[in-house]
């Protein structure tokens, strides 16, 4: 007699490849990289503002930083700044200079007015300066009017 066996039978099962789970983690990991390194790129490397200039009074340029020493400097502009409940101030531009040489001639005629040229990023950098704002060049200085 022949027993019929009321059990289902077994499916075959198609093993995975081997190294699928590897090759999954390997292509995870190369985007997320890929993803970072854009990040990165578009927070500090990018600039966001191409081609500004700000024009003002030249309140002081230092050479400051604990670790990273940077060039940064300040510019009174003309008009007033008024915040909501807090009063009236005057409107500031505070920068990091990007060369020594630009830094030099700021150094120097403090109080003049001048009209500087910055890049504006989305991020800063400690090795790049305190700011945003980085000035690249001088467009022009003048002595103020008195």
């Amino acid at each position: 007699m022949t027993e019929i066996s009321s059990a289902p039978k077994a499916e075959k099962v198609q093993p995975t490849k081997p190294g699928a789970f590897k090759r999954f983690m390997r292509w995870f990991f190369f985007l997320l990289f890929a993803f970072l390194a854009a990040f990165v790129y578009w927070k500090y490397y990018y600039p966001f503002t191409d081609d500004g200039v700000k024009s003002g009074y030249l309140n002081y340029a230092v050479r400051k930083g604990q670790i990273f020493k940077t060039y940064e400097g300040k510019l009174i502009q003309e008009g007033i700044k008024t915040n909501s409940g807090m009063g009236i101030q005057s409107n500031e531009f505070e920068f990091s200079v990007k060369d020594k040489k630009i830094f030099d001639v700021l150094k120097i005629n403090s109080g003049k007015i001048f009209d500087l040229h910055y890049k504006e990023y989305n991020g800063a950098l400690p090795w790049r300066g305190n700011s945003r704002y980085i000035v690249d060049s001088i467009i022009s200085m003048r002595s103020p009017e008195k």
